[in-house]
């Protein structure tokens, strides 16, 4: 186990506007000095556009993808955030992962939104994924995926949960406790990076960018309705000592999802 240094961006999220988006995203890396892993909330260069086909990026890059190769080289930093990419005429919700390198990895959000009717232009993904970042396994996860905690059930194969949202902020009360929930029933560290301000919904959001500990207890979190950079250092040897104490993960009923 080791140390793993995370700045975790809540942003207004300018609607349909990317350029003012990664402009804006440019000003706030300046502030950074150089973490393992940078973190921005879902749909972070256009908002929750889902019914905008002129917002989606080509599936083989583009715009966005192009600027997080750019940044994460830059900054020597692994850089993480969801983005609705092209896919068999309609879009995916792609949490793209993107090292210094020049690596590639994502994860698509397997749960839409019905309520927003984001199953009308988004296709679910398929796959479970863990990415590898300093030698920390992370299960990333989109959203509403918070819900579903079978989709999230740790089998012992991550030690880090992160969640990218556009979380409305009528239901922040919700976005607060499932985070608590998935840390304390997977023994596992959880960090939710949401977004502030209205959308081109009018949908409202007040942040609630946070990381918890496998207690379910708070280790740092931005204020409200604030553009904020959440700056930390996790130390996973104390999630090793915990769980040797406390193995709870060794009588977890084993099953499989059926996809």
């Amino acid at each position: 186990m080791s140390r793993l240094k995370i700045a975790a961006i809540q942003m207004n999220i300018r609607w349909l506007d990317k350029e003012s988006n990664l402009q804006e995203l440019d000003r706030l890396l300046e502030l950074l000095g150089a973490p393992d892993l940078i973190l921005l909330p879902e749909t972070f260069s256009t908002g929750f556009a889902i019914d905008c086909d002129a917002c989606k990026e080509p599936a083989g890059g583009g715009r966005v993808l192009e600027w997080m190769k750019r940044k994460a080289h830059n900054k020597s930093s692994v850089i993480a955030g969801s983005v609705l990419v092209e896919c068999q005429g309609k879009k995916v919700n792609r949490f793209y992962w993107v090292y210094p390198e020049g690596k590639v990895c994502y994860y698509d959000k397997r749960h839409l939104f019905r309520m927003g009717n984001e199953q009308e232009h988004v296709i679910a993904g398929t796959r479970r994924e863990i990415v590898d970042v300093c030698g920390i396994k992370i299960l990333p996860i989109v959203c509403y995926d918070l819900r579903f905690p079978v989709w999230s059930r740790n089998n012992n194969d991550y030690d880090l949960m992160i969640n990218v949202a556009n979380w409305p902020a009528i239901r922040r009360n919700v976005w607060d406790i499932l985070l608590k929930a998935r840390a304390i029933e997977n023994q596992c560290f959880v960090v939710g990076v949401n977004r502030i301000g209205e959308d081109g919904k009018g949908v409202e959001h007040s942040g609630g960018t946070a990381v918890y500990n496998y207690l379910g207890e708070t280790l740092v979190s931005a204020s409200d309705d604030t553009e904020e950079i959440v700056e930390f250092e996790i130390d996973f040897a104390e999630l090793e000592n915990f769980k040797a104490k406390f193995p709870a993960y060794l009588d977890a009923d084993e099953f499989n999802i059926i996809k």
